[in-house]
């Protein structure tokens, strides 16, 4: 079998996903395959019509095609974004149909089924077969137990493709016809005070529904209002993970593009915050992705504490749940709260309109009132799983989060919070003795659950 690897790390050759991809050549010799470090040139690739030809050729000879990938802020790198959306743009999609697709991840799963995710639905949408996605923590290839899951998956790839094994599908198409939002003008303007709004967006041309909306609720907001489009900020490149940072948060990019600059004087400085982007191949566009990945240079460290933070999207985010997640993921681990979500999937002006004159007078009263919407899953486990990677695993080379951990109380774990612990133990010994056993099991434990809570009813209503 001829397999081609589409490696999406920036580090090419150096790439721990890359190991992986290895470690199957070796366990199957016979295949042959041929790889392809998309991320590390994407540049090449965009510039040079024969070599994103090449790529795409192999592509059409093989039998088979792996998508081996890092994670980057919850997804693909921006490169590698770059790349699929070069697939669509350059009508690359007849080389990849029904050829089987594997996807094989490395991170510390962060919301790596995100990920999987993202890339099953883009396979999908390549008319691939998918044939399974293997998520693996960066080391885990190390161990014997590992190494044997590895091989059960890669064998299951290869009989997938020998046999022509049927697939299901698991994300459907996203179906979405153009529309042009015609803004109205603001009835009237909300008083935003002394607090900085910043709208981010990445509109394409100024007759874009998006570049119509984000004009619109520019204009709900009365007082200091700064909009800027990503695509003019000189940004060289995204992420290429070289961990410069991780010591003391200096990129490698400072002083060397006006990504630093413009995120440290104007995001972090801002209290209002707007994302706004078009749905862009099951996601947000690459310029998205590499703002986001740029980011890093603060490392695991939250950059938006206490930001009142809104999601304004044109195409059909209903259909695309996970991008959802993602945007609210990151807002949770940013320390931030969600405001609100607004889209254009209305197809109707006036009450797109009313949307953002709600979510712009929704984000005011939310930031005066000092309000953060409480963590969800995604923030509370995501945090947990910093907390303890950056204890551990990762305490070196991530030097600048541990400082940052320990000073902020980061370092919560269970064991150190003795009062709930004894009361665990003391109330785990009295169930030792049976007819207390019985008596707290029958009786006393739905009553016990709500009694800290009857003080706040004892008193004078208010």
């Amino acid at each position: 079998m001829k397999i081609t690897v589409l490696a999406g790390s920036p580090k090419g050759d150096q790439s721990v996903t890359l190991q992986y991809v290895l470690y199957i050549q070796k366990l199957f010799p016979d295949h042959a395959y041929i790889v392809h470090h998309v991320s590390r040139q994407i540049g090449k690739i965009e510039k040079e019509a024969e070599t994103f030809e090449k790529i795409i050729d192999d592509v059409r000879s093989s039998d088979g095609v792996i998508w081996a990938f890092p994670l980057y802020y919850f997804l693909v790198p921006a490169q590698y974004k770059r790349f699929i959306e070069l697939l669509f743009e350059r009508n690359a999609a007849a080389a990849f149909a029904e050829k089987y697709a594997a996807v094989i991840t490395t991170s510390i799963h962060f919301f790596d089924y995100v990920a999987h995710n993202y890339m099953i639905g883009i396979s999908e949408d390549l008319n691939m077969r998918v044939a399974g996605g293997f998520s693996a923590a960066m080391y885990d290839l190390l161990r014997a137990e590992h190494q044997r899951k590895l091989a059960h998956f890669a064998d299951n790839f290869f009989h997938a493709i020998a046999q022509r094994t049927p697939t299901a599908r698991s994300f459907a198409p996203v179906l979405f016809e153009p529309f042009s939002y015609h803004a109205g003008p603001p009835e009237t303007r909300i008083d935003a005070g002394e607090k900085k709004v910043l709208i981010l967006h990445d509109a394409g041309g100024n007759s874009s529904s998006l570049f119509a909306m984000v004009q619109r609720l520019a204009g709900c907001f009365q007082g200091d209002v700064k909009v800027v489009n990503l695509r003019d900020l000189d940004v060289k490149t995204g992420c290429t993970g070289c961990l410069r940072c991780s010591y003391d948060g200096t990129c490698l990019w400072t002083e060397k593009d006006e990504y630093i600059e413009f995120y440290d004087q104007t995001v972090k400085t801002a209290d209002l915050l707007v994302f706004a982007g078009t749905i862009t191949d099951r996601y947000l566009s690459s310029v998205w992705k590499t703002y986001f990945d740029r980011s890093f240079y603060n490392n695991h460290a939250p950059t938006l504490n206490g930001k009142q933070v809104a999601l304004v999207v044109s195409g059909p985010l209903s259909q695309v749940p996970n991008l959802r997640q993602i945007v609210q993921a990151y807002v949770e681990m940013q320390n931030a709260s969600l405001t609100d979500v607004v889209t254009d999937e209305s197809r109707d002006s006036a009450h797109i309109d009313a949307l953002l004159n709600a979510l712009a007078e929704k984000m005011v009263r939310d930031h005066e009132a000092g309000y953060q919407q409480p963590a969800t899953f995604f923030g509370v486990a995501g945090r947990k799983i910093f907390r303890d990677e950056i204890y551990g695993n990762l305490r070196f080379p991530f030097q600048a989060d541990h400082r940052f951990y320990k000073k902020h109380g980061s370092y919560d774990f269970p064991y150190k919070q003795i009062t709930p612990l004894a009361r665990s133990i003391f109330m785990t010994l009295l169930t030792k003795i049976p007819f207390l056993r019985k008596r707290i099991y029958t009786r006393d434990m739905i009553p016990a659950m709500i009694q800290p809570f009857r003080k706040l009813f004892s008193g004078p209503d208010r």
